[in-house]
């Protein structure tokens, strides 16, 4: 299966990674931008077919409908990209236990059902150096090309696994050596009390229903971040990017 992305920064990505899984990459005649002549020009070194379409159908007088066509998706630069096969569970977690500075961090998503948010939480992964990710595939937001585009090329670079659930991964996770952190926003313990000399899994639950209690349960541990204004929550993805950036001690 493939999937057709339009954020350069994604298909860059993909081309660096993975050039023989980038089938195409089309641009209008004209100048697409600087970050898509970068794409264009790694894609033709590495013999990737790169198709320029025009930007007329054709001559005469063109109706509103075919200048707002024109204007739309069918000129604008794209690639097609196979998707990415991700990971085994095994080779996802193989170093947990065995790193040398004892830290890391991966990260666990109980049923995220946004694609914006799944593909922002790649990028801040991304961002933060995470050391992988674990995705559930029931009712769950499949790694579409939003995901691709929004993560910006996170997904080509943050390893992840896709699963039927989390079960199988947290009780795998702890044998390799990682304690599993739950997050919910009526847990006690403020995620800067969280000690941050060991290596961790962090598991977000979906945007509506948080962790599921059979998931929580199987914490070591449940944080929150701690409000500091009159909004008490936030959206799944921002609050993602804050706890990593605790975890990592990148704040």
């Amino acid at each position: 299966m493939s999937v057709v992305l339009r954020n350069p920064h994604s298909v860059l990505a993909a081309l660096q990674a993975r050039p023989r899984d980038v089938l195409e990459v089309c641009a209008p005649a004209r100048s697409p931008g600087d970050a898509w002549e970068h794409v264009l020009d790694l894609a033709g070194s590495q013999r990737i077919q790169v198709r320029r379409r025009s930007d007329r159908s054709g001559g005469g007088r063109r109706s509103k409908a075919d200048a707002a066509k024109q204007s739309g998706r069918t000129t604008a630069a794209e690639a097609t990209v196979k998707k990415h096969p991700g990971v085994d569970l095994d080779t996802l977690f193989h170093d947990a236990g065995a790193r040398s500075d004892g830290k890391g961090l991966w990260l666990a998503l109980d049923h995220l059902q946004d694609p914006q948010n799944l593909g922002a939480v790649f990028r801040s992964a991304a961002f933060f150096g995470v050391a992988g990710i674990v995705l559930t595939r029931e009712r769950s937001a499949p790694l579409s090309s939003t995901v691709y585009d929004v993560a910006c090329g996170g997904v080509e670079v943050v390893p992840f696994s896709v699963l039927p659930n989390l079960s199988r991964a947290v009780e795998l996770a702890k044998k390799s050596g990682l304690w599993v952190l739950g997050t919910s926003e009526h847990a006690e313990t403020d995620v800067s009390r969280i000690e941050r000399d060991r290596p961790w899994l962090l598991v977000l639950g979906n945007e509506e229903q948080g962790l599921r209690r059979l998931t929580q349960e199987k914490c070591d541990m449940i944080c929150r971040l701690s409000p500091q204004g009159p909004v008490t929550s936030l959206n799944v993805s921002a609050a993602a990017s804050v706890l990593i950036a605790k975890l990592t001690g990148a704040v």
